[in-house]
């Protein structure tokens, strides 16, 4: 019998539901607010919790890897000059655009009022 685990994460009200396995990201950032990847490991330094470099965008309506859209911002030290390689590498590092991989099954639970 599989062994289930619940966690809860916090993620913005009006972020997008978790997409089926396979289908294209929509920004949900359920994956990256469990866990990091191994690229958000180095950035965040940490194997647990929410990647520190989960960004939500307030015009788009949904969550990017701030590796991607804003290196520099997601990794102070970094030269300026070096962000545009920085985020090219990123893209190919999370396999951007290959299709959902969360295993999560995302739930949602009514605030106590």
């Amino acid at each position: 019998m599989p062994i289930v685990v619940e966690r809860v994460i916090l993620v913005h009200a009006l972020a997008p539901a978790r997409p089926a396995p396979g289908a294209a990201c929509n920004g949900c950032g359920v994956c990256c607010a469990i866990e990091p990847c191994p690229l958000g490991m180095l950035v965040s330094r940490r194997r647990y919790g929410a990647c520190r470099a989960l960004r939500w965008d307030d015009d788009l309506g949904r969550y990017r890897c701030g590796m991607l859209s804003a290196p520099a911002d997601a990794l102070p030290a970094l030269p300026r000059w070096l962000a545009p390689a920085v985020a090219q590498l990123a893209r190919r590092w999370i396999a951007a655009g290959s299709g959902c991989d969360c295993s999560v099954e995302a739930g949602t639970e009514a605030s106590a009022d």
